[in-house]
């Protein structure tokens, strides 16, 4: 996924292969089932290319990010508990951020 968040446009599996880090060697085909699986998931976004397929992201990697924030905490048993340990090990810019953005959303449900 961090491939295709990086990409300015659609990547075949042969242009993902590439993209990624030297150090790792992946198979072609372990990338098209990767791929693939995505695709199927509601991920990504694929297109013909010639005889190829192209990917894009349609998931962008905040709303990834978001999703998987709001799973585990669904998941918890103690919501409180969890959002405070979450709080809690925050950076002060970051604890400064979700001030600012609870007061937004705060306001915009206001105004409704």
């Amino acid at each position: 996924m961090e491939v295709l968040w990086r990409a300015s446009a659609p990547m075949t599996v042969r242009e993902t292969l590439s993209a990624l880090r030297p150090e790792r060697e992946f198979a072609y085909t372990t990338v098209m089932t990767i791929l693939e699986r995505l695709w199927r998931k509601g991920f990504l976004e694929r297109s013909s290319r010639g005889r190829a397929y192209e990917y894009t992201a349609i998931v962008t990697e905040a709303e990834h990010t978001a999703e998987l924030m709001h799973q585990m905490l669904s998941g918890a048993s103690d919501r409180r508990a969890a959002l405070a340990h979450f709080v809690g090990r925050m950076r002060a810019a970051d604890e400064a951020e979700l001030r600012r953005l609870a007061e937004e959303a705060a306001k915009r449900k206001r105004s409704k």
